[in-house]
């Protein structure tokens, strides 16, 4: 099976919708998913998502599109308000990280000073938990670290959701520190990861990217 995972396209965050420039770069990506096989769509419930969703949709002849509320951007900063983040986007905490010699993959990165009083860490494990749950709808149940696949309902899924909660959709499925992929896949607008699973293979099985953070198709594009 495999899972196309999507971000937005340019956003009006205010209105939680595009903007004219955010449907052109749908559009494009609709083009650009248009012999991808995708069968089935699933979205975040925020607008800009599913507006992005929605073009593609209308290309592939799909009508319904499943929204998934765990997959809404995730929440970010201080829970008791204070401004100690110098930067307010997970990427950018990322690359403050590694302007101080930080290892991502510090096993207690959680409890740092720019994640322990994280309004993220809130909903962490719970969107885990979620993403294992829709997974395991598709035919594809966590033992572990890694995975069963069993007889899934499509060969071809897409999500569309945001770069935050699809920071946390991928360190789930691969045990990475959300720190890392929040620096390794910055997703720019309607970047496309293609993530598969070894449908034939016997026992436990590891997710494969087989693209990463790929944009190629809205470049050049503008108003």
């Amino acid at each position: 099976m495999k899972l196309y995972l999507v971000r937005h396209g340019h956003p009006n965050y205010e209105k939680d919708c595009l903007t004219e420039l955010g449907h052109l770069h749908a559009v494009a990506a609709a083009k650009r998913l248009a012999d991808s096989g995708i069968e089935k769509i699933y979205s975040s419930s925020c607008g800009r998502a599913l507006e992005t969703a929605q073009h593609t949709a209308d290309v592939l002849g799909i009508k319904d599109i499943e929204l998934l509320d765990f997959m809404r951007e995730v929440r970010w900063g201080s829970r008791n308000g204070e401004e100690i983040f110098e930067h307010g986007r997970p990427w950018s905490i990322s690359d403050k990280m590694a302007g101080e010699n930080r290892n991502y993959f510090d096993p207690d990165w959680q409890n740092n000073e720019y994640y322990s009083n994280n309004i993220l860490m809130d909903n962490y494990e719970r969107m885990f938990s979620e993403t294992d749950k829709f997974l395991a709808e598709l035919g594809i149940v966590r033992d572990g670290l890694y995975y069963r696949v069993g007889e899934c309902k499509h060969k071809t899924v897409a999500l569309f959701s945001h770069a935050g909660s699809s920071s946390v959709f991928i360190a789930r499925l691969f045990n990475l520190p959300y720190p890392f992929v929040t620096s390794a896949i910055c997703p720019d607008y309607t970047a496309i990861t293609v993530v598969s699973f070894d449908e034939t293979a016997e026992g436990l099985v590891a997710p494969k990217f087989d693209i990463a953070n790929d944009s190629r198709h809205i470049e050049g594009i503008s108003l």
